[in-house]
């Protein structure tokens, strides 16, 4: 993975909104894009060594152990549940080899409305970095000039702002506003909670902004639009 020095780092949501994309139009603009924050790490990386990763993601904000299951109750969207689940089965995406998590949209009559795999691999410091995602924005590191950006770093800090990926149509940033933070949701009562808000850096009209609270050992237990009336909150998770 390309590195350097921390007075040279420059100016990422863990895919597509999980619950509104973010728009497909557009190019990036790196002007809008604020400093990384996060050190020595080049985000988006031209050129992962497939040796700087581990086989397995247990950042403690986004452990993915295969067969973990979360369960989202949706309002305000066509999707009413949304179900996230790491598979057994690994895939390569620009040599490195990836975690593999599919994420499941319902309706309320529990016809698949939604239905989106994106490809994640940990490096050997815990950051956690997205390599791709097939459903409506595809892209895949390593084509077309994509690169993997930065999912989750391995530890996050008030003010660090990273971009998930650069591809063509989508090019995410999140910034870490809060480490405090308390919710309560179906699940249960979560303290001390990584709060982010991610947006999209291509020029498009009325970009939605999220926010997500993520809580250690656990990941995302809620997602609410900014201004907007749409909010996910974790119902239930399943480890194996």
């Amino acid at each position: 993975m390309s590195r350097r020095s921390p007075a040279l780092v420059a100016a990422l949501l863990l895919s597509a909104l999980l619950v509104s994309g973010c728009g497909a139009a557009g190019q990036a603009n790196p002007t809008e894009i604020g400093p990384q924050g996060v050190d020595e790490l080049v985000i988006p990386t031209p050129s992962p060594d497939p040796d700087d990763f581990v086989d397995e993601v247990d950042n403690p904000w986004l452990p993915l152990a295969p067969g973990t299951v979360w369960t989202y109750d949706v309002a305000g969207s066509a999707v009413q549940q949304l179900e996230l689940r790491v598979e057994e089965t690994r895939q390569t995406v620009a040599g490195v080899s990836c975690v593999v998590v599919r994420r499941t949209g319902t309706d309320r009559d529990g016809a698949v409305v939604e239905e989106v795999v994106t490809y994640l691999a940990q490096d050997d410091e815990g950051n956690v970095w997205l390599f791709g995602e097939d459903g409506g924005r595809a892209w895949r590191a390593g084509e077309d000039g994509a690169e993997a950006g930065l999912a989750m770093p391995a530890l996050p800090r008030v003010g660090d702002g990273y971009l998930h990926q650069r591809a063509p149509n989508a090019a995410d940033r999140s910034t870490v506003l809060a480490l405090d933070e308390e919710r309560t949701v179906p699940a249960g009562t979560f303290g001390s909670l990584l709060l982010t808000e991610d947006t999209s850096t291509l020029d498009i009209p009325d970009a939605v902004v999220v926010r997500r609270a993520y809580a250690e050992g656990t990941g995302l237990v809620e997602e609410t639009t900014v201004g907007g009336t749409q909010r996910a909150v974790l119902a239930s998770v399943t480890t194996p």
